[in-house]
């Protein structure tokens, strides 16, 4: 289904608006734990109230996913992207003059309101502007994801002895204005539901088998990237013995793997088929979490993270392209039912390794991934069994 995007601004500008987003998006996942070593010396509060801040966070982060798809439906994208944008741009400003726990707390929701409108946002307005190529699209998004997640660590190691925690944040500030301004200056297609948000419809839509599954599916695979960007390190560190700096360097590779694996993706999948992509991404990321979690020596769990991934880099946007392509008249809607239930996939995986860890080891911790694409793949079958349109994973 296409849409009607005359009188707006070109696509191009509006995709640059997204990237923009999803970018500052990056920075918003990145940036607690980057600065936590700092927090801890400026501040002094201990890691059982760090944990307080993720957990917080990620809770007005599920908050606004669930709200912004009906909002953006009803009203269209502009408003609610630039009001997250500012949200953003607020609590960055927060955090270079806390002096306090309350304040960095305060900072942490903030983030996680602003941070999770751009996230849903920018993604369901990508997915609409885009009605003969979401899958491509989609991929190409979350390499600006990637870069945004990489900026804060990169900045802090490279400049933080010689500027400073605040000037960080203050460049964290101002690069958050950047989609401020274009969601400002851009015209935006007109909400879908302008009339009234017809409840009956949309209800229909949140009932759908095939969304669900397409939810479960990113419930899992978002329990597999909390894991890996939260655990890898550690696990190459304490089960291999990995010195501090070889680990960072995987962990680089890593990320470095999931954005080259979406840029090749947007270049393979009309050819392959979004079928046979995620297909093929769920059955090495199921080969290399076995590997990870039994791997005999360093190198190979090494070898294991970065085709880890590899494997799981077309996984989520694709599966948003389904989603899009099956629900065009309530994206918003749609999006925010299987983001959320991502989201929360994405905060209990880590916290059951972390269990798992606590009572046995990260060794058997690194399991919850491997159960996790199994799965993923399974649900593949099962959305194929239930006759997803042509270019839904399986199909």
């Amino acid at each position: 289904m296409s849409r009607d995007l005359s009188g707006v601004s070109s696509p191009s500008k509006l995709m640059s608006a997204a990237w923009a987003g999803m970018f500052v998006f990056g920075i918003v996942m990145a940036v607690l734990g980057a600065i936590l070593p700092s927090l801890f010396e400026k501040i002094g509060f201990n890691e059982a109230a760090a944990g307080n801040l993720f957990l917080t966070m990620n809770f007005a982060m599920l908050v606004m996913t669930l709200a912004f798809g009906p909002l953006v439906d009803r009203f269209g994208f502009k408003a609610l992207l630039a009001l997250c944008a500012l949200l953003v741009a607020g609590a960055f400003l927060l955090l270079v003059v806390a002096s306090n726990y309350g304040l960095v707390l305060a900072a942490a929701v903030v983030l996680g309101f602003g941070g999770g409108g751009l996230n849903g946002g920018t993604n369901a307005l990508t997915s609409d502007i885009n009605p003969d190529n979401r899958g491509a699209a989609l991929n190409l998004l979350g390499i600006a994801f990637g870069f945004g997640a990489l900026t804060i660590p990169f900045l802090i190691g490279a400049l933080l002895r010689s500027v400073g925690l605040r000037t960080i944040l203050l460049l964290a500030t101002f690069l958050s204005l950047v989609p401020l301004a274009l969601f400002v200056a851009f015209r935006f297609p007109r909400a879908k539901q302008a009339q009234g948000f017809p409840l009956r419809q949309a209800a229909k839509v949140v009932g759908h088998p095939l969304l669900w599954l397409c939810a479960f599916l990113l419930f899992f695979q978002s329990g597999n990237e909390f894991t890996a960007g939260g655990w890898l390190s550690t696990h190459l560190q304490k089960t291999f013995h990995v010195g501090p700096s070889a680990a960072a360097l995987v962990l680089a590779g890593y990320w470095a793997a999931v954005m080259g694996g979406r840029l090749l993706s947007a270049r393979l999948g009309k050819r392959l088929g979004s079928g046979r992509l995620v297909f093929a991404g769920a059955g090495l990321a199921l080969a290399a979490a076995v590997l990870l979690a039994a791997a005999p020596s360093g190198p190979a769990a090494m070898a294991g993270a970065v085709a880890l991934g590899l494997g799981f880099s077309t996984i989520y946007p694709t599966t948003l392209a389904v989603v899009g392509e099956r629900f065009p008249s309530f994206t918003g809607t749609a999006f925010s039912v299987v983001i959320a239930v991502g989201l929360a996939g994405g905060m209990i995986a880590p916290w059951l390794v972390g269990r798992i860890a606590q009572a046995s080891s990260l060794r058997q911790g690194f399991l919850v991934p491997v159960v996790n694409c199994a799965m993923i793949i399974v649900l593949l079958v099962l959305i194929r069994r239930n006759g997803a349109k042509s270019g839904a994973p399986g199909s």
